[in-house]
């Protein structure tokens, strides 16, 4: 079930390629099909990494706005402060940075389909914003006092969020899910399509120009495999066995990379999942060898990771450096000179915890125990301030 890739740009057209073996794919496809031809808005879930998106462009590559644009957004990529401006534009002067008007993405998709990915990260503000649009079709760009109602856009969103339980918790608002959710297609985790596993792989492994085969006990490891990040991370590792393998011996057991060879894992509960993450990510860094601008930034652009991602990195990051943002320089081997650009970037995006819940564990605030990782000390006494922040920002800034 995939295309070639999980694509990130925003505006995007043409069919995807399919690659399935399975019923329930097949299926969903199918149905997928009949609902393409009408503008009712469609809701669509799933795990990270399963590919809503590519049923997004599906449906839309088979409707009747095929020929007008298909406009991406990524709800939990763009900081709530510009999201409004993101989707329904600006006009010169409405806030610090906007030196002329712009269009959002709504005008932009006129007449095509604009896809609304991680919707279930979208600020409770915003689902207000989104919901009158829906109901009334107003396009009200930021310090605009005009209002333009004559945008024709069909709307698919997508999330890996349960809404109903969001809705129950009261994050989330049941009028505009009752919006969104007028047609449902959830795509299945793809261990639950074990038959998909084989020939999305050798799709994947197609793509790198080398004639690369596996021995039958490394495709067995494969099948066996949890995917708990589903088509994107077989994808990467794939490219992970094409980057090793030659084109004259067969990869076995021993090349594939580690996480393959755990056996018996658990399918654990979305949060615990999210959890495991964060620590994964937070691994990868700190002991991998890989920094914060080449490991978790282009994921996080990628949308393979969300902002609560990032952000419980970084929780990881100051429970080490005991709430010092100047400690995560080394720790994320972030040059020095990239201090203001790192928490910049934490700022926008809303991935900033506050760091005085890491100054002493002990207290009131927060009672939990600093948390603990092999080989590693906090990088600075808790009792030495960090002080030095970006010019023009407090240090619990964008919290």
């Amino acid at each position: 079930m995939a295309s070639t890739a999980f694509a990130s740009t925003t505006r995007q057209q043409g069919e995807p390629k399919i690659i399935t073996a399975s019923k329930q794919m097949k299926d969903l496809f199918a149905y997928a099909s009949r609902v393409a031809v009408s503008d009712a808005k469609v809701l669509i879930t799933g795990e990270s990494g399963v590919g809503k998106d590519i049923i997004a462009r599906y449906i839309h590559a088979h409707s009747l706005r095929r020929t007008r644009e298909y406009v991406a957004v990524n709800c939990a990529g763009v900081a709530e402060s510009l999201l409004e401006s993101e989707l329904f534009g600006h006009v010169k002067g409405s806030f610090t940075g906007a030196h002329r008007d712009k269009l959002g993405k709504l005008q932009l998709a006129n007449g095509g389909t604009l896809f609304l990915d991680e919707l279930g990260e979208m600020s409770p503000r915003m689902q207000g914003v989104l919901l009158r649009f829906l109901e009334n079709g107003e396009i009200h760009p930021v310090g605009s006092d005009m209002t333009s109602s004559n945008v024709n856009v069909r709307v698919i969103a997508a999330t890996n969020r349960n809404l109903p339980e969001m809705v129950t918790a009261g994050q989330f608002r049941e009028d505009l899910l009752y919006r969104v959710r007028v047609i449902h297609l959830h795509v299945p985790a793809l261990r639950d399509r074990r038959e998909d596993i084989k020939p999305l792989a050798i799709h994947f492994l197609n793509h790198s120009g080398k004639d690369i085969a596996l021995t039958d006990e490394a495709w067995a490891v494969l099948e066996r495999h949890r995917w708990p990040g589903n088509v994107r991370e077989l994808q990467n590792v794939m490219e992970q066995i094409s980057s090793v393998a030659t084109d004259d011996v067969a990869v076995d057991v021993a090349q594939l990379p580690h996480i393959l060879k755990s056996t018996g894992q658990a399918v654990l509960p979305a949060r615990e999942r999210r959890r495991q993450l964060a620590d994964e990510l937070f691994q990868a860094i700190v002991e991998g060898g890989y920094s914060f601008w080449e490991h978790l930034h282009p994921m996080f652009l990628d949308r393979d990771i969300t902002r609560h991602d990032v952000r419980e990195v970084v929780r990881r990051g100051l429970s080490v450096s005991r709430g010092n943002y100047r400690g995560l320089l080394d720790l994320f081997r972030i040059p020095a000179n990239d201090y203001k650009r790192f928490m910049n970037f934490l700022a926008t995006h809303d991935c900033r915890p506050d760091f005085r819940e890491f100054r002493n564990p002990t207290t009131k605030m927060d009672r939990r125990p600093v948390v603990k990782f092999p080989g590693l000390r906090p990088t600075r006494p808790v009792e030495q301030p960090d002080t030095d922040v970006p010019e023009g920002e407090s240090e619990n800034a964008a919290l």
